[in-house]
């Protein structure tokens, strides 16, 4: 099995966290238990919304209710080991559950990037080829986005959760971090980690900056397209469907780009894990919220299906 593996698997590794061992934090894990249950409702309440309503079985809300999905799973991915090792005061995650977190995590975030990016290409059919749209995004299409997504996503889980697991662990087991989360790990490995940290370098500039090319390609068209509309009202319909998007887009890539495309001499843990509580815990709440509140066709489908519930129990 290697000699690596009797350093690497010996004990758990120690996740130091956000918390500091003082009175605030009771408060701040109150707080993200709060975050924790309006993400998991808002998510499990628009993927059901999504899938009982008709009027809502279109590409758009076929992505959307893909892109709920990770974000309830990035959360349990997180949440539920940080209350537990909170609750318990020990802090500490095992080698297999270590190497679990970093796949799911980076599986999750992975796929959840190209989506949105991907997302943006619905949006450019849908403003500039509004009469092929149903052609362009056909069933068959939006499963290979969905399925693509997916399949980089995985792809990349495996190829840094293989890299990671394969380090020599010899020295200290302390994580500097509130997950397992590869960067932070990486700096316990008692090897030259250089090649990796290239090989990760190179797959988040993958990850992020193609989906975000495509973003910036097709909104760029989209803009166009909505300066030269005649119609003011033409206009604003336009950017409203456009808006919620682009509102999940900047929280995503804004807080992603910061963690994994700096170089590595610039990050400080500290505000690395503060900047990973924004696309980890609060993106996975805010997305549902953004595209609900903003939404007249989910709110429709919400106010229908609170009316037929209200109806059931008056009977």
């Amino acid at each position: 099995m290697g000699p690596w593996l009797n350093h690497s698997t010996l004990g758990d590794f120690i996740l130091l966290g956000i918390f500091s061992h003082n009175q605030t934090d009771p408060v701040l894990f109150s707080a993200i238990l709060v975050v924790f249950a309006v993400a998991v409702a808002g998510n499990m309440l628009l993927l059901f919304l999504i899938y009982s309503d008709a009027q809502l079985h279109t590409p758009m809300y076929f992505f959307l209710s893909h892109l709920s999905l990770m974000d309830f799973a990035l959360i349990c991915t997180i949440v539920p080991k940080m209350a537990d090792n909170f609750i318990h005061d020990r802090k500490s995650i095992s080698f297999i559950g270590c190497g679990l977190q970093i796949g799911f995590f980076v599986t999750l975030v992975g796929s959840e990037g190209l989506l949105l990016g991907l997302m943006a290409y619905d949006r450019y059919v849908a403003i500039n080829r509004p009469l092929r749209y149903h052609v362009l995004m056909s069933q068959r299409v939006c499963f290979q986005i969905v399925g693509s997504s997916w399949a980089f996503g995985t792809l990349d889980g495996l190829i840094q959760v293989v890299a990671a697991m394969t380090f020599p662990y010899c020295g200290s087991r302390e994580v500097d971090h509130f997950f397992c989360e590869v960067l932070a790990l990486s700096k316990l490995a008692c090897a030259d980690t250089s090649l990796f940290d290239t090989l990760l370098f190179s797959c988040c500039v993958f990850m992020l900056l193609f989906p975000f090319s495509i973003i910036v390609a097709s909104y760029a068209k989209i803009l166009r397209a909505v300066i030269n509309m005649n119609s003011t009202q033409a206009r604003q319909k336009a950017l409203a469907t456009c808006s919620s998007h682009l509102a999940a887009v900047s929280l995503f890539y804004g807080t992603a780009m910061f963690i994994y495309l700096r170089p590595k001499r610039y990050h400080a843990p500290g505000h690395d894990k503060v900047v990973s509580l924004f696309y980890t815990i609060l993106t996975p709440m805010l997305n549902p919220l953004i595209y609900s509140l903003r939404n007249r066709e989910v709110m429709r489908a919400l106010r229908k299906r609170l009316s037929h519930w209200v109806t059931a129990c008056q009977k």
